[in-house]
């Protein structure tokens, strides 16, 4: 999977309601009423990932999930990255 240009990524960006741009990554952190809330919403994420053979990092924080995208096989950000962002957003 190829690497996207500068422009497709701020094109791509505009489309995922709330991801932020750091570097060759893309990431954005969910708040929860409670750590119940937040672990849920992780195994959400967990199943569409497997799915879609796409992992993002996360860092929990009791009522915080903080997600990360990159295609580390393609050093930076991919179709990948954003197809993943939305199907994370409709989650929530």
């Amino acid at each position: 999977m190829a690497r996207l240009s500068e422009k497709a990524i701020g094109t791509s960006l505009r489309s995922v309601k709330g991801w932020k741009r750091v570097g060759d990554e893309i990431a954005k952190t969910f708040v929860f009423k409670d750590f119940a809330r937040s672990m849920g919403f992780v195994q959400s994420v967990a199943l569409i990932a497997e799915k879609m053979n796409h992992h993002p990092d996360i860092d929990i924080r009791w009522n915080k999930v903080m997600l990360t995208l990159s295609t580390h096989s393609a050093g930076g950000l991919t179709t990948k990255d954003f197809a993943l962002a939305a199907e994370i957003n409709a989650l929530s």
